[in-house]
């Protein structure tokens, strides 16, 4: 048996699926494997954290927090742990020191054991305050390098980066490589490079992308990497990590193969390959290596996220676009690192830029008249901190339109919340008020509160089993619901009734035998049917949606005088807010949508005269 055996991370639980279904798994599948992952010997299982926090809530009608305590009961002898994007926390902007300090303590409440913190511009004063708070209430801080190459992120950057990490107080260092970018080489020089200048733990985190993970592994683990991360090989390959199994065989004979038992690990594989068939409609990973990775440098747990994104604002067929438009803009932008926050907000302008056929050059020429995602006003505006390299100015300026970037650490000129004030407006709406409630609210006050109301109106849809809940029931079809524990609800579908003028239908059920009838809103069938005229795109005055999605507010009124600059309307698609500035002067003549009124691409949402 190996003396100094490598550790292992498994991500089944978070990343994996994060990576290769768009974070889409459910706490129902988890369930039936948790008591051989806890018994694997793992140095810890990733299941928490990331892109699952929104989701949970936004996509499954799951609390996170309960997923969470579910999952430490499940499994109480491994060490649970999360990804925790510093300042940003679990959102895509950062939140006030408060806010960071109580969602660490309740994240370690609720059962999270190790906590890897990273920022996306590998900025540390954007980590420090994340990294005191989880040691202070007694978890283990990771801090993370965050990898990427381009001319100034260079091994000497990286080995610099990790000594001051380690003289904050981190536990562990990980080199956090969300793309599959480091080669073997690489990985075995900058491995070295950290084991001679820090004293704690080394992790490497890498995706398959490329092909070439297994062998980056294998330099690494020759330099003395101390712990690796690795995948369930149902949910291993494409844009997630590499498969532990593989790991395993291919370290036959190596000094460090780490202590697994394989047949546990082999029996485990086929209950995830038994469960991925139902994530298909959004299992969109190639089953085959894909350097091209090298090329536009997408992390992997954005790749499918983004694709989804894609086919949501009707540009599923220019995905190979998208892609190409993805690198453009982040060498515009100065070749940053991509990793969320910064990722989303490159995806935000790749889409944008595709919607409406916008070049880079095109950014130069019209950039004072375009309406740019929020996401990318605010990472200019130096909201996620400051690049290493600093931000490329004129385009800074172009975006800008006259605003002034912000100084110093971003979460220091945040005033502290009002948690009391929170809970007391969670309470008017009836929605929960635990602290884990607050917390929630505060990262995503609107996703909570849609959560929050279904939750009301349907109860714990995480019971149902994953067909039902993703494809409903057919006609004559009997399911069994545990609704309690000892408690089990017998659910048969009798009949769906025809849709009425409003798009209702009657279902007829029976629920243990007895007969019930429930009246639902059928989304497919459109009761009224709003088809608004397009924007000419020679009249200024003419104000088009950029992206397909919804009006979150309208800022202004009819009959109202704006300048060129101010800004009109506020639009959301997927996660991607836009706030439509006016491109003229004038007066507000027709305003043709309301808040919450669906739009799609080109629609015109309000027309200004020019003033006489």
């Amino acid at each position: 048996m190996a003396k100094n055996p490598l550790r292992i991370t498994d991500t089944i639980l978070r990343d994996a699926h994060q990576s290769q279904a768009a974070t889409r798994m459910r706490i129902e599948d988890m369930l039936p494997a948790c008591e051989k992952l806890d018994n694997m010997g793992y140095w810890s299982l990733e299941c928490w954290g990331g892109a699952t926090f929104d989701v949970c809530m936004r996509f499954l009608n799951e609390d996170p927090w309960e997923r969470l305590r579910t999952l430490k009961k499940a499994m109480p002898k491994t060490p649970l742990q999360m990804l925790l994007r510093g300042q940003n926390l679990l959102g895509y902007k950062h939140y006030a020191d408060d806010v960071v300090a109580e969602f660490c303590k309740k994240s370690i409440e609720n059962g999270i054991d190790v906590v890897r913190i990273f920022d996306a511009l590998n900025d540390p004063r954007n980590m420090e305050t994340a990294m005191k708070y989880v040691k202070e209430y007694g978890g283990k801080a990771e801090a993370a390098i965050s990898y990427t190459k381009s001319p100034v992120h260079s091994e000497d950057y990286f080995v610099k980066l990790a000594m001051q990490l380690e003289k904050m107080g981190a536990d562990t260092i990980c080199i956090k490589d969300m793309a599959g970018l480091l080669k073997p080489e690489a990985a075995y020089q900058l491995v070295s490079a950290l084991k001679e200048a820090v004293n704690v733990p080394i992790h490497l985190h890498t995706h398959e992308g490329s092909g070439n993970s297994i062998y980056t592994y294998a330099r690494a683990i020759d330099a003395g990497v101390d712990i690796v991360d690795v995948a369930m090989s149902a949910m291993s390959g494409g844009t997630s990590q590499p498969s532990g199994a593989s790991l395993y065989y291919a370290l036959s004979g190596h000094p460090r193969q780490p202590h697994l038992d394989i047949n546990a690990l082999n029996e485990m594989s086929r209950y995830w390959e038994s469960v991925r068939p139902y994530y298909k409609a959004i299992d969109n990973t190639v089953s085959y290596p894909n350097p091209e990775v090298y090329i536009h440098e997408m992390p992997g747990g954005q790749y499918s996220n983004l694709q989804q994104q894609a086919k949501a604002v009707g540009l599923g067929e220019r995905w190979e676009d998208i892609k190409d438009m993805y690198h453009r803009v982040s060498m515009m932008f100065g070749d940053i690192i991509k990793v969320t926050p910064s990722s989303k907000m490159v995806g935000d302008m790749a889409l944008f830029m595709v919607q409406n056929d916008l070049t880079e050059e095109d950014i130069y020429a019209k950039g004072d008249s375009l309406s740019f995602p929020a996401s990318v006003v605010e990472f200019f505006e130096g909201r996620l901190g400051v690049p290493y390299q600093g931000f490329p100015q004129k385009l800074q300026q172009i975006i800008l339109k006259g605003r002034k970037p912000i100084e110093g650490r971003p979460g220091a000129a945040l005033p502290p919340a009002d948690f009391e004030k929170v809970r007391a407006s969670l309470a008017e709406m009836g929605a929960p008020t635990s602290d884990e409630a607050v917390s929630s609210y505060c990262l995503y006050p609107k996703v909570f509160s849609d959560w929050a109301v279904r939750h009301a109106e349907f109860g714990d849809v995480s019971v149902l089993d994953t067909p039902t809940f993703f494809f409903g029931m057919k006609t004559g079809e009997e399911i069994k619901v545990e609704i309690e524990q000892g408690k089990m609800l017998v659910i048969k579908l009798l009949q769906i009734g025809e849709a009425n003028e409003d798009g209702i239908r009657t279902i007829f059920f029976e629920f243990n035998g007895l007969p019930r009838e429930i009246d639902i809103k059928d989304r497919n069938v459109k009761s009224t049917n709003v088809t608004r005229k397009k924007a000419d795109k020679t009249n200024p005055g003419e104000i088009g949606a950029t992206l397909s999605g919804s009006v979150v507010k309208l800022l202004v009124e009819k009959g109202q005088a704006v300048e060129k600059g101010t800004p009109l309307i506020v639009t959301e698609a997927m996660k991607m807010e836009t706030t439509i500035a006016a491109p003229i002067s004038g007066i507000v003549s027709q305003i043709h949508v309301a808040a919450g009124s669906r739009i799609e691409s080109g629609d015109c949402l309000m027309e200004i005269e020019i003033k006489a």
